[in-house]
Order: structure tokens, then C-alpha cells, then sequence
């Protein structure tokens, strides 16, 4: 496997283990473990564990932002938000370590930003204003319908992390494409 394949492989594997343990609760041991690399190697590719966790933090919302771009791309005329949530509820079902991942990139953002550490969170930041203007451009750049998307989709991940199964009642407010 070529530096670049192993590279991909730890970005992959980060992003799994991130999502279960979180920035702190996460080893890097554990990332090498998976990959099937020694940590030496490991800290080869990345120059520490920060960057190994920025790494997958990055690629989760690009690969999310591809997923509500190619959404809005296909969608039938008029149907856009309706698209991109259900391209969206495929990606978690499918993947709910993506959506765990997002979770725990907001916990070590502000656990960072309260430990006086504001740098750490600037390229999360930066992923998510550009994830944030792929959806605000495919739902034709109205403030409105970008704020209330954006902020069912957090509700959405909200119920889905806490564990609230379908059909609950905190789901009452939801359309079927909704979630």
C-alpha cells in the first residue's frame, strides 16, 4: 500500500473511532490498531493526533457536503430540500458513524475553545461554513429556508445521537421526507 492508501486508510479509521470515543477518549494507539500500522508509522503520515482527528473532521463534511451537493443536482424541479433530506437520512442510516463523527466535532471544538485553545476549531469551523454554503447555494441562497434546513438537520442528529427511535413522539413534528 502506497503512503497515500495508508493515509486514506487512517482518515477512514479515525473517523470510526472518533465517532465511538471522541477527541479525548480516542488513542491513536487504537487508530494504528485498526489500520494495522505501528504508531511510529502512524505519526509518519499525520504529525500527531490532532491532525490525524482534523483530518477525519475535514473529510466527514466534505464528504457530507457531496452528499446534499449531489442531492440538489438530481433533484426534480421544486424538490430540493426534500432530496437533500433524504440523501442525508440515507448517508446516516448507512453510515451513522458520519453523523457520530459530527457529534463529537462540536464537543471538541468547544471543549477546546473553553480550554482558551481557539485555533484547534478554525478548520472545523471553516468545513462547516463551506458544508453550510453548499446547502444555502442548492436551496437558492434564501437565509430562511438555509436556517430552518440547517436546523431540523441538527434536531434530526440531535434525536438520532440521543437514540430516539422512529416512531417516537419527538418525531411527531417531522414530515416522512424529514427524517
Amino acid at each position: 500500500m502506497s503512503a497515500e492508501e495508508r493515509r486514506e486508510s487512517v482518515i477512514r479509521a479515525a473517523i470510526s473511532e472518533f465517532a465511538r470515543g471522541g477527541y479525548e477518549g480516542t488513542s491513536t494507539e487504537a487508530i494504528a490498531r485498526r489500520v494495522g500500522v505501528s504508531q511510529p508509522y502512524l505519526f509518519r503520515l499525520f504529525p500527531g493526533k490532532r491532525a490525524i482527528f482534523l483530518a477525519a473532521a475535514t473529510r466527514c463534511l466534505e464528504e457530507t457536503a457531496r452528499v446534499f451537493a449531489d442531492a440538489a443536482k438530481n433533484a426534480p424541479p421544486g424538490g430540493i430540500p426534500a432530496a437533500m433530506g433524504a440523501a442525508y437520512s440515507d448517508m446516516i442510516e448507512r453510515d451513522r458513524e458520519k453523523l457520530l463523527m459530527q457529534m463529537q466535532m462540536y464537543v471538541a471544538v468547544a471543549s477546546a475553545e473553553a480550554a482558551g485553545d481557539h485555533e484547534f476549531g478554525q478548520p472545523i469551523r471553516e468545513g462547516w461554513l463551506e458544508l453550510r454554503d453548499t446547502i444555502h447555494l442548492a436551496l437558492g441562497a434564501d437565509e430562511k429556508v438555509s436556517s430552518r434546513f440547517l436546523s431540523e438537520g441538527m434536531l434530526i442528529n440531535t434525536l438520532l445521537a440521543l437514540g430516539f427511535p422512529a416512531g417516537h413522539r419527538v418525531w411527531g413534528g417531522f414530515d416522512d421526507e424529514g427524517c
